[in-house]
Parts: structure tokens; C-alpha cells; sequence
């Protein structure tokens, strides 16, 4: 048995830190997006309980694969017997911002889910996901969602049809440093989900809290931000690097990333209503 199925990136359409836990995570608020760019991954079953990944990812080793540790933690919560082999055909630029890593997984578990005929529910695989990493649940959940929390406590968000444009900066910025850093700011007051629902307010108000401290210590992110913000309001996703800006239309976001200087790397995306896989799990 065989599966190929999608990996979608994300946006962060704001990203608010609005405190602290006292083990040292960061409560968040954010409203996550999932665009059309994706990773590929393939799966095809094994009879002798071996979780392997068949191809190489320059920068990740197999036993460091978001994908092989799914698959892995899903076997020992269930018992399975059954394994696999998992080529990953990589799309979503590392490091980015982008949630490629975290989308991996949570495709993982859904395509196992099925392929090993566990039935495991949506609640239970975003349970799981959340041992892997904070945003390996939404993909799971598999819906536009306002998080909060860690990014775990989530609730859908419906969103109006949208186009992006999504730049890559030619650097990787580890999340760690930057949540660690003694400018960041932590007390950014914490918003509802009615509050979204004005435009004004969306337009004034939603930003990217991380974004200045990215764009001291990298200036490329910066630059980035500053070119495209010629065209609507640019801004970082996640933790960086990558940076975008929405269009109502295909046609006007083509006609930014035809003018992207030579230098420059860049797709234009469309926002997706749910995730690809999303009928694919269990309530």
C-alpha cells in the first residue's frame, strides 16, 4: 500500500505574545492560515514494524525527521506492529516561519492513521502532535484557527478567499534565539476572536511581535519586508525568516512577484479554507 499526500505551509497572519508561563513558554495569540504551497510525502507501508526514511533532506538527519518521529510516537502510543517507508520531497523552505517541519508531522500522522487502520480521532492524533512540537495540532486540527496558548488552544476561523505573495530571505532563524531575546516584547494585550472580525481594528491593531527583533539581527528579513511593503502590508511569519503580503486576487499578487528583483526568491500562494487531509481523520 502506497499514500502520497500534501504538507501545507502556514502563515501567521499575527503573532501576538501577550506573557509568560512560569516554566519559561511564551503564551501566544495568532491566527494561522494555511496556504497552497506544500511539501509532498510518501508513504509506503511495511510489513516489519521498520520506520524509515528512503531519501535524504540536506539539514535534517533521519533520526532527527519531525516525519520519522511521528511515525515512531504513534507506533509506541498504539502497539502497531506495522511500519513504513517515508520519502519527503521538500517544497516549504526550512527555518522559515513557514511550519514545514511541523506540517511533515502532522501529515504523518494523519496518513499512518489511515494506512495502519488505527482510527485514532482528531483529538487524540493532536494530542500527539503536540509532544512534536506547538504547531503540529492546527495542521492536525486541520482547520484556519485562532490559537492561543502555546499555540495548542485552538478555534476555527473561517477566512475570506485570499492571495499571498511569500518571500524567502536567504537565511534561517532559530526560534529559540529569538524568543530569548531581552528586547522581545511579552506584554502585548490580549485581543478576542470578535475583535478580528473588524477590519479597522485588523488593520491598525495585528502585527507580528517578533518581527523587530528578526529584523535587527537579520537584516536580509528586513530588507525583505521593506520591499514588499511597497505593494500591502508586509509582515513576518512565525518566528522568520519569511515574510508576505495578501491580494484579493491572483492577478494582483502576480504582478508583485513579477516586479521581485533578481536577488530575490518568492511564490505567489493561495489561502486554503481547510487543510488538504482534513476529511481524512475522525471527529
Amino acid at each position: 500500500m502506497k499514500l502520497t499526500c500534501p504538507a501545507p505551509a502556514k502563515l501567521n497572519l499575527f503573532l501576538h505574545v501577550i506573557g509568560r508561563r512560569p516554566d519559561g513558554y511564551h503564551l501566544l495569540q495568532t491566527l494561522f492560515r494555511f496556504i497552497d504551497l506544500h511539501d509532498t510525502l510518501h508513504f509506503s507501508l511495511r510489513e516489519d514494524g521498520v520506520v524509515r526514511r528512503s531519501n535524504a533532506v540536506e539539514g535534517v538527519p533521519e533520526e532527527q525527521d519531525l516525519c520519522v518521529l511521528a511515525a515512531r510516537l504513534l507506533q509506541s502510543d498504539t502497539g502497531c506492529g506495522l511500519g513504513v517507508d517515508i520519502a519527503v520531497e521538500k517544497r516549504i523552505p526550512m527555518g522559515g516561519g513557514l511550519g514545514g517541519g511541523s506540517s511533515d508531522a502532522a501529515t504523518t500522522l494523519i496518513a499512518l492513521n489511515r494506512m495502519w487502520s488505527l482510527g485514532l480521532s482528531r483529538a487524540h492524533l493532536m494530542q500527539l502532535g503536540l509532544r512534536l512540537g506547538a504547531d503540529v495540532p492546527v495542521f492536525v486540527f486541520g482547520e484556519n484557527a485562532f490559537a492561543e496558548g502555546v499555540g495548542e488552544e485552538l478555534q476555527a476561523y473561517p477566512l475570506a478567499e485570499a492571495w499571498y505573495v511569500v518571500l524567502f530571505p536567504p537565511v534561517r532563524v532559530p526560534t529559540a534565539q529569538i524568543f530569548a531575546h531581552p528586547e522581545l516584547t511579552r506584554d502585548t494585550v490580549s485581543i478576542t476572536m470578535r475583535a478580528l472580525s473588524e477590519r479597522q481594528f485588523r488593520e491598525r491593531q495585528l502585527r507580528n511581535d517578533l518581527q523587530s527583533v528578526v529584523c535587527k539581527l537579520y537584516p536580509e528579513v528586513a530588507r525583505h519586508i521593506t520591499w514588499l511593503d511597497k505593494f500591502g502590508k508586509a509582515m513576518m511569519t512565525g518566528s522568520g525568516a519569511c515574510v508576505f503580503a495578501e491580494f484579493a486576487s491572483r492577478n494582483q499578487a502576480e504582478a508583485v512577484i513579477k516586479q521581485l528583483p533578481q536577488e530575490m526568491r518568492g511564490v505567489v500562494a493561495q489561502g486554503l479554507a481547510r487543510h488538504p487531509l482534513h476529511d481524512w481523520v475522525l471527529e
